[in-house]
């Protein structure tokens, strides 16, 4: 009958014979400290040295060598038996709790394969939860966005148009005296109208929803461009392969974001954005010709852009941008092979 070990070092009918390294680790330390003693013993018992009922100092000498010995092979043999636990722990120091991709090796080692697994499958239910939380909160923050962008469009929206309609008939009507302030007025209430609907657009990218990916950032970089002075250089590859509707999103919110920062932060006269497709992936790039991105600059924005980067299986990278002292923003989001020959579009 065959034998084999559980978990807690019983023995189960049925299983393999174990070999010394599948054993639990519980007995295999067991096991080393039980041959070295039995070593130890049939050393003491052939060797010819002998201790007198008062020990004289060369045999004290003698059983301090030999003690010395028996602990440095112990610990030898237990730190070899060991080491996979040790690989493990510097497994769980590396973990990243940004990006929780990493696992650590299998190992042929029994006494820690089951620690390794146990580690492997936590990190992965980590992983999955952590994606769950990031897509509840981020869709609770689109939800917000776009009850906020409809809020500013149906209430202040249609009440500075009010306010405008109303000013236009009382500029009609004014004595001459009035009428330069109550046009300033009138101008004043125009801009914040064109204001909140900017606002709501920025919160809403309804061209996204209706034209798709490629329009909705030509429209972004356009729309920076009037209000930066900056000139956007695009360069915008088509077809790209097939994104799904959280990934437009996702990528739409990275270059969002990343203009932002550029027109708050960078100073910067010229901006390069390009978005590519390749076999397995699509790639968005922001780079600008700035001051560069200071380390106690990555606030709530960059952030935001690592969580929705995470949210699709994307990998963001930012850092200078080679050969000036701008910043470059990089996010490459993982998609099916394309199925179709591509075509660059530049402007």
């Amino acid at each position: 009958m065959r034998i084999g070990m559980d978990k807690c070092g019983g023995l189960l009918d049925g299983g393999e014979v174990p070999t010394f390294s599948s054993l639990p680790l519980y007995w295999r330390v067991c096991l080393i400290n039980a041959a070295v003693f039995i070593v130890d013993t049939v050393v003491l018992v052939v060797s010819p040295a002998t201790v007198s009922s008062e020990v004289s100092n060369s045999e004290l000498g003698l059983l301090a060598v030999g003690l010395v010995l028996i602990m440095v092979l112990n610990a030898l043999l237990l730190r070899s038996s060991l080491a996979p636990v040790d690989e493990l722990i510097a497994s769980m120091h590396r973990v990243n709790l940004e990006r929780l991709g990493e696992r650590s090796p299998e190992t042929r080692d029994g006494s820690a394969q089951q620690l390794v697994r146990s580690f492997n499958a936590m990190v992965a239910r980590l992983e999955l939860e952590q994606a769950r939380s990031n897509a509840r909160a981020l869709a609770a923050q689109e939800a917000e966005r776009h009850r906020i962008a409809q809020e500013l469009h149906d209430e202040i929206g249609q009440g500075l148009t009010v306010v405008l309609l109303g000013l236009k008939r009382v500029v009609d009507q004014a004595p001459e005296h009035l009428t330069q302030d109550l046009e300033e007025l009138q101008e004043t209430a125009r801009a914040s109208l064109e204001e909140v609907r900017q606002v709501a657009r920025r919160l809403r990218p309804g061209v996204l929803e209706d034209l798709g990916l490629v329009s909705a950032l030509t429209a972004l970089a356009a729309d920076f461009s009037t209000h930066t002075g900056s000139r956007v250089h695009r360069h915008i590859q088509t077809p790209l392969p097939q994104l799904t509707a959280e990934q437009e999103l996702v990528l739409y919110r990275v270059a969002q974001e990343a203009l932002t920062n550029t027109a708050r932060h960078a100073d910067a006269t010229s901006v390069e954005l390009a978005l590519t497709g390749h076999d397995d992936a699509v790639e968005l790039s922001v780079t600008d010709d700035g001051q560069g991105l200071r380390p106690d600059q990555e606030g709530a924005g960059i952030r935001g852009m690592k969580e929705r980067a995470l949210l699709v299986g994307g990998d963001l990278t930012i850092r200078p941008t080679p050969g000036t002292p701008g910043t470059e923003v990089k996010l490459r989001v993982p998609v099916k092979r394309l199925q179709a020959d591509q075509h660059g579009q530049h402007d």
